[in-house]
């Protein structure tokens, strides 16, 4: 009995971003999900590449060779993306993950580069058919962290492959297709904030739209710090006659108002992204939306380039840190930095970008560390903001120095060398009890060292320490 895939899909910006950066197909015999990555409006583009690049498998109901197509198809996405850049220097910096599944009669072509998520429903287990290409992950397989101390790892979004128009070689595999086997594809905009095993009730539901509908309403009730998106599908067996002929669904990226057109695409699914933008009526006035906050681990993009640039010798891991900006030390001075906050040996992924006049020495001692090990910025906006913030961050200006009036001592008679001088001297009884208080002489001894009246020691001012030296 042949077997066919009935699949739903759902895309949603997240409560976050003011955008959307995920792109997704589901069609008969294709499931891709990219969640794109890199600078303004260029995270968008780079996911629609990607997809784009992929449609062509969905449409070609024999292929022979299932790994060789998919490994073809995602290198030419691969080079689409480096094209893109080459003709447009907007959007350099850009890159994307890719999960995707091609269904073929009996057998499931798998193919995967970076941390969107592929699982299998079989029966009541839940397996995770991907591999994270992330840091963190390499840190649990080398056996330096348990899977439960990456949950919450700080670098746990520090990915190390992606789709960067840059030489990568993805994943590819096949698997056995059976009836009754529910997948899902998503970006970690869900697998970072439900837990494996709510997902695993959740793909109980038996409809694969509303269980989609449920994923995602599970990532937005966690925070929905990210966009999310999910495809669900199920394989089943075709009635007799019964062929799979729905028209496949585009999601994420494809119908964001906001997001950028592929320069110079016309594929079907950038079609229909097209229409499905034009209103149906004029839309009403708006707010301005919130300025957009760059996802936290887009630094992951970084790491990939890295990567590259140290195995490929290739120049592109320095273009990718260029849309990142952090507040550090430059000599003396706080300084507003293009790059990335990483050195490995003498190579240095980021430059001065601008120069501020603060003094890092006059800056409250707590805060003078953060600056030393460097705060993150958003973006450039971001950035100027850090600085303008750290004024308010200022010691105070110490105090003018009251020269102290010399006093010309005393003549008084010589002393033999062979006598030491007299000390002051308190009685007290053999219990060791003081039987008179002492009165100390306050020869050599300088008033302001004597302490106050309460006990209460008085605080002299201290440059750099606490309070800052004028001009």
């Amino acid at each position: 009995m042949a077997l066919i895939l009935r699949y739903a899909v759902r895309s949603d910006l997240g409560l976050v971003r003011s955008n959307n950066e995920d792109s997704v197909y589901a069609g008969p015999r294709l499931l891709a999900i990219a969640d794109g990555m890199g600078g303004h409006a260029a995270g968008e583009v780079a996911s629609k590449i990607v997809i784009t690049a992929l449609e062509g498998l969905d449409e070609d109901r024999h292929v022979g060779d299932l790994m060789g197509a998919l490994r073809d198809a995602v290198l030419d996405a691969n080079r689409r993306i480096a094209e893109a850049v080459r003709k447009s220097k907007e959007l350099e910096g850009m890159g994307t993950t890719l999960t995707a599944l091609r269904f073929s009669g009996t057998q499931v072509g798998l193919v995967h580069v970076g941390d969107s998520r592929g699982y299998v429903m079989r029966g009541e287990q839940l397996s995770q058919i991907t591999h994270d290409d992330t840091y963190v992950q390499h840190l649990v397989d080398s056996g330096k962290l348990t899977p439960d101390e990456a949950k919450d790892h700080p670098r746990k979004s520090v990915i190390l492959r992606a789709l960067l128009g840059s030489e990568v070689e993805p994943d590819v595999s096949i698997r056995e297709a059976r009836a009754g086997d529910r997948y899902l594809l998503c970006t970690d905009g869900l697998s970072d904030v439900v837990t494996a095993e709510t997902i695993r009730e959740t793909l109980r539901i038996p409809d694969v739209q509303e269980c989609a509908d449920r994923l995602v309403e599970l990532a937005l009730r966690g925070g929905g710090p990210d966009n999310v998106t999910v495809i669900v599908a199920d394989v089943v067996n075709a009635r007799a006659g019964e062929t799979n002929d729905d028209l496949p669904v585009f999601d994420g990226a494809f119908v964001d108002p906001a997001a950028a057109d592929i320069p110079g695409a016309d594929s079907a699914a950038e079609r229909a992204a097209r229409m499905s933008r034009l209103p149906a009526t004029p839309p009403p006035d708006t707010p301005d939306e919130p300025a957009k906050r760059r996802r936290p681990w887009r630094t992951a993009l970084v790491i990939a380039g890295i990567l590259t640039l140290l195995i490929a010798g290739l120049g592109i891991g320095y273009r990718v840190t260029q849309a990142y900006y952090f507040v550090g030390r430059d000599g003396t001075e706080v300084a507003i930095f293009r790059g990335v906050n990483t050195q490995f040996g003498p190579l240095k992924f980021f430059t001065v970008y601008k120069n501020t006049d603060l003094r890092v020495k006059d800056l409250q001692p707590a805060v003078r560390s953060q600056v030393q090990d460097g705060i993150t910025a958003r973006d450039e906006r971001d950035a100027e903001q850090i600085v303008a913030r750290l004024h308010d961050e200022l010691l105070p200006i110490c105090p003018p120095v009251i020269p102290t009036p010399s006093v010309t001592p005393t003549p008084t008679a010589t002393r033999s060398s062979t006598h030491p001088p007299s000390r002051p001297r308190t009685t007290a009884r053999a219990t060791g009890k003081s039987t008179a208080k002492a009165t100390p002489t306050k020869t050599g001894t300088s008033v302001g060292t004597l302490p106050s009246p309460t006990g209460t020691p008085t605080l002299s001012p201290q440059p750099d320490v606490n309070c800052r030296s004028a001009g």
